[in-house]
């Protein structure tokens, strides 16, 4: 900027010396050349050692213990309803179905739904469900409700 140009954008330039190429190894006899800073022989002349690599102590993927057991491919996963969410969706009582229940927002469509026994029910109920646990039938035949397993 000794030319007393103005000081726009298209005549900015970085100072000099503060833009400097990036050294490159290895390319011929000269600086940086044949053994490219790395010295003479051993591992770390040659190439790279791996990531993992632990100096020969026993890697982290070989010390932790393998996975036990295996994943059922054939696995049924139901979407879960408790009984005292029923009994605040049908404070009245009446028909409980799979297809209610989506309605109400209680369960997603297009999955089994399984009604468990946690929390009481005092209204008689008729559910109709794909399937239901052993307390919950108990709970509901109790309030004068019955039970009905699609699956």
């Amino acid at each position: 900027m000794a030319e007393n140009n103005p000081l726009k954008v298209h005549n900015l330039r970085p100072a000099p010396g503060a833009k400097t190429a990036k050294t490159r190894v290895g390319r011929g006899e000269a600086s940086k050349g044949k053994t490219a800073g790395r010295g003479t022989k051993g591992t770390k002349a040659r190439y790279q050692v791996p990531e993992r690599f632990e100096g020969g102590q026993m890697p982290l993927h070989m010390r932790l213990p393998k996975l036990k057991g295996f994943k059922n491919p054939f696995r049924t996963e139901f979407q879960v309803v408790n009984l005292d969410k029923l009994g605040e969706l049908y404070p009245e009582g009446g028909d409980v179905t799979v297809a209610d229940l989506v309605a109400k927002g209680a369960v997603r469509k297009n999955s089994l739904v399984k009604v468990l026994g946690q929390g009481e029910i005092s209204v008689a109920l008729t559910v109709s469900v794909d399937a239901v646990s052993g307390s919950a039938k108990e709970k509901i035949a109790a309030a004068g409700g019955t039970v009905t397993e699609l699956v």
